[in-house]
């Protein structure tokens, strides 16, 4: 196959079916299953994306390069028998940011390296976010700067490319606030995306492209990201509110052939996540509320385990995660605040979900694998799922989920992607 499958998105609203598509940002494994079952059930394409952060040539906090998580994505297809040839890889905040503390030309040197290794491992949306400034810069650059670091990612994207007959990628320009990894605050009101800025954005980078002789790649350029009015932060969530971005939506009419890219979607209700699907918002990126979702699941089979079997484990995992947590605190110390029993809290449910950053840590995943291990083979009383999994207890009772510790947690992730997939879909 060599059409990419995003570059028609604009015309999707309106028609029967899919109007938009859910991009599953995340790198654990039990999400992903649990979005590649999903996506079997409804018969649609499956777009998968990783962050600079967590996926890069360096190999991010995950460990993995570009074609390490191709590989890992597909050993994950074989388990679950959805096809290879409806994922869709993307690869999110492609940019200096990991690099951000060098001067701007070395930064951007290493971010050309990553995009061109996020090409080669077929990785076919990538979403250009080159605003961020680098050591000496102000915080935000320009529009134009941002364009013209942007385009330079785009031509090497191409480079990579060209002539070889493979899909040539959709790209994604534009950025959001807060930064790659979540707001560190609690949230008021937010600044929506005003249309003027969204048409200078598209204006500012098609004109970046045609002067890096690659107009051709800005005729694959499907969207732009930009600030509906959602966010979450460590506490609190800000719901979509149709009637302040209606301007907003409404400019897409002056931008043929594109739709809007909505961020920090997570913890939204199904009826907001269907307004801004027809709002224009066709493109909605979910990760934290997804691995929120698994935590709570695990969390919960960790107390029903500790009551089964009390002398099995010498550690919870919920303490696995607390020590690691606190050994290691550079992935959650600058997001959360307060006294020490606030931040305790906070690295446990926190709704921006630092914790995920932690799952990959050979400790916490010996933990989970020692949790599902301790339950293997064991039905579990729905009387218990009753108490400690009470959001998964109607599925049960119902038979529509086993009671059995690993499909509980892909039932607790499903139950979030049903609410996204429902929301795209007419």
């Amino acid at each position: 196959m060599t059409h990419n499958y995003l570059l028609d998105i604009a015309s999707w609203r309106g028609r029967p079916g899919f109007q938009g598509i859910p991009s599953i940002c995340s790198a654990h494994p039990i999400v992903i299953e649990a979005a590649m079952l999903h996506a079997l059930k409804a018969d649609s394409h499956l777009l998968i994306e990783a962050t600079c952060n967590q996926v890069n040539q360096d190999g991010g906090y995950t460990g993995m390069t570009p074609a390490d998580f191709r590989e890992f994505v597909e050993r994950l297809t074989d388990k679950t028998g959805f096809p290879t040839s409806k994922i869709i890889l993307g690869g999110d905040h492609l940019g200096p940011n990991p690099w951000k503390h060098l001067p701007a030309e070395e930064a951007m040197e290493q971010a050309v390296v990553m995009i061109e290794a996020f090409a080669a491992a077929g990785f076919t949306k990538l979403h250009l976010d080159t605003s961020m400034g680098c050591l000496g810069e102000p915080v935000a650059l320009s529009d134009a700067v941002t364009a013209s670091r942007a385009a330079r990612l785009a031509a090497a994207a191409e480079t990579v490319l060209r002539g070889q007959g493979k899909v040539m990628p959709a790209y994604i320009v534009g950025t959001e606030v807060p930064i790659p990894g979540g707001a560190m605050e609690e949230l008021g009101e937010l600044e929506i995306t005003s249309p003027e800025a969204a048409l200078e954005t598209i204006r500012v980078h098609r004109d970046a492209f045609r002067r890096a002789g690659v107009s051709d790649a800005f005729d694959r350029v499907v969207g732009a990201v930009v600030q509906p009015g959602v966010e979450f932060g460590n506490h609190n969530v800000i719901a979509y509110i149709p009637a302040r971005a209606r301007a907003l939506g409404a400019s897409l009419a002056n931008l043929r052939g594109l739709v809007f890219e909505a961020h920090s979607t997570d913890y939204q209700t199904r009826d907001a996540l269907r307004s801004l699907v027809s709002d224009g918002f066709a493109i909605l990126k979910v990760g934290p509320s997804l691995t929120f979702s698994l935590r709570e699941a695990l969390y919960g089979l960790d107390l029903i385990a500790a009551f089964l079997f009390p002398n099995k484990r010498s550690e919870t995992l919920a303490s696995v995660i607390e020590r690691v947590m606190l050994d290691d605190p550079k992935n959650w110390e600058k997001y959360y605040h307060g006294v020490p029993e606030e931040r305790h809290l906070q690295r446990h449910f926190s709704y921006s979900d630092r914790m995920r950053y932690y799952w990959p840590h050979p400790e916490i995943a010996a933990a989970v694998e020692t949790l599902f291990a301790v339950l293997q083979s064991v039905t579990i009383p729905e009387t218990m799922i009753s108490q400690y999994l009470r959001g998964l207890y109607s599925g049960v009772r119902a038979g529509a989920v086993k009671p059995e510790a690993e499909a509980l947690a892909i039932a607790a992730v499903d139950v979030v992607l049903e609410n996204y997939f429902q929301a795209c879909r007419s």
